[in-house]
């Protein structure tokens, strides 16, 4: 009778905190989904509306909100945008793994050194690098250009990918190198062939990571831009707020074509970047 009761309260507990728990999230999810969906609504409400009624439904359903925002320039930031994330990426992800592999995988002299000098990299805030970054990129010509971004982007994301990316190949068998060396496989073919197959969900994981950092980046997107057609998305709606004073649909417009492309990546991808995640910070 005693086991039956005490059995019975533990269930009775674990229901109880299971419950506390399913609130704690459900919270988080409308403080997290509310302030995405509050912008869609009211990218199809008139200004009136949104002054007059902000947290109800759209009288009349309008894309004229986005039209404007489209034609006022958010294609142009948009194809900036993507163009720019897509390389930065991409270069980053490409040299990250190759200096990783080479931490880990080869008799690289000094390889503590180097690593530690890309931790070091983590350290070192953006804002503080600005004034020389300037006056580097002016002396190259590469101030207000798409390359000039391209490197900046490329170059202060390379320190956390390579730390991730090479915790995770830490956790992979050594042997497995050994037996492509044997059957003579390259350096090149083992690490195309072996290991970023074997690293696709680190490697995934950052590259979310660095899309969501590059897509949202905004000083450097400020400072080393000045308005002459390669401005980033962050930039250009900015810039758009400023033009169009409080026609705040068109605002809500352009910020919900910026925020939905990362919302959708995110959870297209989750379930890898949450593994990834764990591997990569276990060594």
């Amino acid at each position: 009778m005693v086991s039956v009761v005490i059995g019975t309260g533990r269930t009775a507990g674990r229901t109880a905190r299971r419950a506390v728990l399913w609130v704690v999230l459900i919270a988080l999810a409308v403080l997290v989904v509310y302030p995405l969906v509050w912008m869609i609504l009211n990218g199809f409400k008139t200004n009136a509306q949104v002054f007059g009624s902000p947290f109800s439904l759209p009288d009349q359903w309008g894309w004229d909100a986005y039209v404007n925002a489209w034609q006022q320039g958010v294609r142009n930031y948009l194809t900036v945008s993507v163009l720019l994330t897509v390389l930065a990426t991409a270069a980053t992800e490409l040299l990250s793994a190759w200096a990783a592999y080479g931490l880990t995988k080869t008799a690289l002299p000094r390889s503590g050194f180097f690593t530690a000098v890309m931790i070091a990299g983590l350290m070192l805030a953006p804002s503080v690098a600005i004034i020389p970054l300037v006056t580097m990129l002016q002396r190259m010509s590469l101030y207000d250009t798409f390359l000039g971004l391209l490197v900046l982007y490329t170059a202060f994301r390379i320190p956390f990918t390579v730390f991730l990316i090479r915790g995770y190949m830490l956790t992979m068998p050594g042997e497995v190198d050994e037996a492509a060396a044997l059957d003579g496989a390259s350096r090149w073919g083992t690490f195309w062939r072996i290991t970023m197959p074997m690293c696709l969900p680190i490697i995934i994981t950052t590259t979310v990571l660095n899309i969501l950092l590059n897509w949202n980046e905004y000083l450097f997107a400020t400072v080393f831009t000045s308005g002459s057609g390669i401005q980033t998305l962050p930039v250009g709606l900015a810039d758009l707020m400023s033009r169009i004073g409080t026609h705040y649909p068109t605002v809500f417009a352009g910020m919900v074509m910026g925020a939905v492309p990362m919302v959708v990546l995110f959870f297209a991808c989750q379930r890898y970047f949450i593994r990834g995640i764990g591997d990569g910070m276990g060594k």
